[in-house]
């Protein structure tokens, strides 16, 4: 009897030793790796980063070129456009009642507003986020619409919902901010909600819970609410639907 325990025993941790290498071989592809494969592990690293599966995450090694090559070709503009009909096919879904407390609450940074143009500069996302030249982008109020939100943000007022937009920039940044949404082609918002001084060092996903939360306590309904971090849809205060945008530049908790 001890024999075939012993040998059970043996043959349990070849077993793990066998899963153990195996899920190694799957978690850390081969460096020399043809470029059929680099592009199958970047295509999997960026669904892990949208499904929130990486937590913190840094871009892998190898993968910045395929971030390049995302946001430059077809598929960016193609993932932007399932989110946006996605979106509009809920908002078709609901019969506002008329009394303008059906809201939708969007983000501003690569939700409404696309700051690819900044992001080249700097690889991409490669080199370290420096905030006195961020602030000066911002100032410039060069940011372009993203053209599938365009269409949402239009497509939403016309079916009567009240739209909200919370983003995580500064209070000392509101005329910039406006003024660029202006220039982009988004108009009649109920109001541009950024962080002031009591918000400043509060976690964006509180932040922007807390935020919520106030226009709940004021009557109205938030049916829809788009960001492209996970950190602008989840918490509290939670709408019926939320719709995540692609954004494997950064990460905000």
């Amino acid at each position: 009897m001890a024999a075939i325990v012993v040998r059970i025993f043996l043959i349990s941790i070849l077993c793990l030793i066998g899963l153990a290498s195996a899920a190694q071989s799957v978690i850390r592809m081969p460096s020399d790796r043809t470029a059929g494969e680099t592009d199958s592990f970047c295509n999997s690293w960026r669904l892990s980063v949208e499904t929130n599966n990486a937590g913190l995450w840094s871009t892998p090694e190898g993968c910045l070129g395929y971030r390049v090559d995302y946001f430059t070709g077809v598929q960016y503009a193609s993932d932007l456009t399932v989110v946006a009909s996605d979106s509009i096919a809920f908002a078709r879904s609901v019969t506002p009642a008329g009394d303008g407390k059906d809201g939708w609450v969007f983000d501003v940074d690569e939700t409404l507003l696309s700051n690819l143009p900044f992001y080249e500069k700097f690889g991409y996302s490669a080199e370290s986020f420096n905030e006195e030249l961020w602030n000066e982008w911002v100032n410039s109020t060069a940011a372009e619409a993203l053209p599938e939100s365009l269409g949402l943000y239009r497509e939403l007022k016309e079916l009567g919902f009240t739209v909200f937009i919370l983003t995580g920039r500064d209070e000392f940044q509101r005329n910039a901010t406006t003024a660029n949404l202006l220039a982009a082609g988004f108009r009649d918002w109920e109001k541009l909600i950024l962080r002031g001084k009591s918000d400043r060092g509060k976690r964006a996903v509180v932040y922007k819970s807390e935020k919520r939360q106030e226009l709940v306590d004021q009557g109205y309904r938030i049916h829809g609410n788009s960001g492209d971090q996970w950190s602008d849809l989840l918490g509290y205060a939670m709408a019926v639907r939320s719709f995540k945008y692609p954004n494997p530049l950064y990460y905000i908790a």
